[in-house]
Formats: C-alpha cells, structure tokens, sequence
C-alpha cells in the first residue's frame, strides 16, 4: 500500500463555450481586479479580438493596459519588462491572452508583481517556491487563443534563462489562474501548422502523463480520454480552423493534458526544452519530433499501458506498435519533421544538449531512468531518423 499515495490538484474555475469572452470584465471583477494588465504576443496583440477585449472592458470600467512584447519562447526579460509595465501601469491583475507564450508570461509577471527575489529563485526544484510571498501574487484570467500548452490551467510557467540558455519551470499553488475563459471561436483563425504544431503538444502532455509512473488513476482517466479526443478531432482542426466543434474538443484535450501532466512529463519534454531554448524552435512542433524516439526508447516500461490506449482509442490491433503508428502517421500527415537535423540541431551540440536534458526537471519522471548517455542516446536516434 505505501505505493499508493499521492498528492492530487485539479483545475480551476473554467468558463467554457463559444461566445464567453464577453465575460471577460466579469471575471475581471470576480477576482478583484479593477485596473488589469493584458499580457498577449505580437502576433496577437494587433488582431481586432484584443482590441475588442481591451475596448469591452474599458466599456465596463474596467481601464486596461497591454503589454505584447512577449518572444515564441519567452524570456525573463521578457518577464521583467512586463513587470515594470504593471508596476508603472498601477495595475492589480493579469489577462493572460494568448498562446503558451503569452500565458506563461503573463502567469509569471502576475507571480512576481510583489516578490522582492529575483525571478529564478522561484525555479521548480525543491522547494523553492515556498520562499515566495504568496499574498504578493497577483490575481489571474487566463484566456487562451491556441490548444496545446493548457498553461490556462497549471500551476507553472516556462521561460529561458538567457544567462545560461535553458529552459526553467517555475511553480507556485497560487500562480494557478482563479478564472478561465475557454472560448473556442478566438482560436478559428489559428494557421494549420499551427494548429498541427499545438495539438501535438497536447497530445505530447496526455502521452507522457499516461506513461509517467507513479499512482494517479484521475490524471491517467483525464490522459486517455484526452487522447481520445486529440485522435478524434486534431485532424478536423488542421482541415478545417472554422470548425467550432473541433475546435471546442482540441481546447478541452489541452486543458486536460495539463490537468494530467500534474503526474509527470518525461524525456519528450526533457529532450525539446534544450532544442526550444538554443534554437528557438517551436516547442509543440519539436516534441513531436521527438515523440517516436522516446516512445521506443521506454517501450520496456509502458507496452503494457500502450496495449490499453490502444483498446481505448479503438485500434484493431491493441498493441504499442499501434499507437506509435499513429504518432507517426500524424507527423506525416501534418507534414512535421521527422529528424532534430531538420530543427537545426547540430550533431557537435548533442554532448551539451544531453546534459541539459538530463538536468531538466521533466526528466525524473521518465517511465525509464535516464541521463545524460541515455540523452545522448535518444538525441542521435533522432538525428539519424532511426527508430
């Protein structure tokens, strides 16, 4: 019995449906917010939904600020700079609008608006977090505009370390966002690659959760059912962006990756966060270039799970060749990379990177022990396309 114990958290307040933007200044107010700050992306911060988020609140007295100056992979300058907006701007809550980017980004200037530590105090080792001011911690909406990171729903955010060029997580209980706005019409005018490029990354969250061990039957319901959703609907997103139905499912698979990955991640995101951080690739789209080549690498420890997904997920042969197929199909399908040399890895980096990925916090919770050598030995796998 000592193996089953378990720590277990799960979402937050979530305002789900197409049309529920228009809440925003309600859930502004719920959480006691009456100057807000809304952190978005470039990308975002000109198309007519921000502009008509920023006006309806306005309209409801609520004067609110922007701050877009948010990189793919954000930095922590990035969270710095915006820092200093919200304490110029004597702002007393974050809209975190946008992709993984922007809500990482905002979650974290929301986290540091009243710490006196500097940022990478609070990185998730340990417990480091506890030596935040939790009362410090701004309040949080979160309104995502892409389904793939979930970030709406976590308790932690990712930015890169530009001193030593790393990916580091950062976590708090109270960093969670008390509202979410999950309106799947913001999210129609997301490009297909994109689209692709994001649901692989939720698919990568429900994946690794499922396989990651230790007891969490609720996260492992969540995973599959995720999963489900992700084979059902992914396709119909990338097809067709207008499609609200699919574009309703994709938002729920995301949010519940990230519910699931409470659980624990594994080498798919141990091995993409050096490559995103160094290369500034796209973090979906490099997981899932590395999907196949973890998925065999730990094919000892989880076949036996992989035969159930495949039961769930209706394949005729239950089997984890089954469900590698279809990875592998996706990628094909949505014309994604089937090496890290065509990401822009470099073969005389994989002695570095492998270090970093050994050291990433997602790497203990591998189905498989690993280190630098087993790194090394993934990272060249996916350079030669060799499964």
């Amino acid at each position: 019995m000592t193996e089953l114990r378990s720590n277990w958290n799960y979402p937050t307040a979530v305002r789900f449906g197409a049309g529920r933007i228009t809440e925003l200044a309600d859930a502004c107010r719920a959480l006691g917010m009456t100057k807000p700050l809304l952190v978005t992306d470039p990308g975002i911060a000109g198309l007519p939904m921000v502009a008509d988020a920023v006006l309806a609140n306005d309209d409801a007295g609520l004067p609110t600020g922007l701050y877009a100056d948010v990189k793919p992979n954000p930095l922590g300058s990035n969270v710095d700079d915006g820092l200093a907006v919200y304490r110029d701007g004597g702002h007393d809550g974050v809209i975190a609008f946008g992709g993984g980017s922007a809500m990482d980004t905002g979650k974290l200037i929301a986290f540091m608006s009243g710490q006196t530590r500097p940022l990478w105090d609070f990185e998730d080792v340990g417990d480091n977090w506890s030596l935040a001011d939790a009362d410090g911690i701004a309040p949080i909406v979160a309104v995502p505009t892409t389904s793939g990171t979930g970030s709406e729903v976590g308790r932690a955010a990712v930015a890169t370390d530009e001193s030593s060029h790393t990916k580091k997580i950062l976590f708090h209980p109270k960093m969670l966002p008390g509202i979410v706005i999950c309106d799947p019409a913001l999210v129609t005018g997301l490009p297909p690659n994109l689209t692709a490029w994001t649901g692989m990354d939720a698919l990568a969250h429900c994946l690794e959760a499922y396989c990651a061990p230790g007891y969490h039957p609720m996260a492992d319901g969540i995973a599959v059912e995720g999963l489900r959703l992700i084979r059902e609907w992914l396709p119909r997103a990338v097809a067709d962006g207008s499609d609200l139905e699919a574009r309703a499912h994709m938002m729920s698979a995301a949010a519940m990756g990230a519910t699931a990955f409470q659980k624990g991640l594994g080498a798919i995101h141990s091995l993409s966060h050096p490559v995103g951080s160094v290369y500034d690739t796209h973090h979906g789209l490099t997981n899932a270039v590395f999907m196949p080549y973890v998925l065999v690498f730990n094919r000892a420890a989880i076949a036996e799970r992989m035969e159930r997904l495949a039961r769930w997920l209706g394949f005729a042969n239950a089997s984890f060749d089954a469900v590698l197929e279809w990875t592998l199909e996706l990628r094909e399908t949505f014309e994604i990379a089937h090496t890290a040399g065509e990401l822009g890895v470099e073969a005389g980096r994989l002695e570095t990177l492998a270090e970093m990925a050994a050291a990433d916090p997602t790497a203990p919770t591998n189905p498989v022990p690993v280190g630098p050598e087993e790194m090394r030995t993934m990272y060249e796998a996916a350079m030669e396309g060799r499964l």
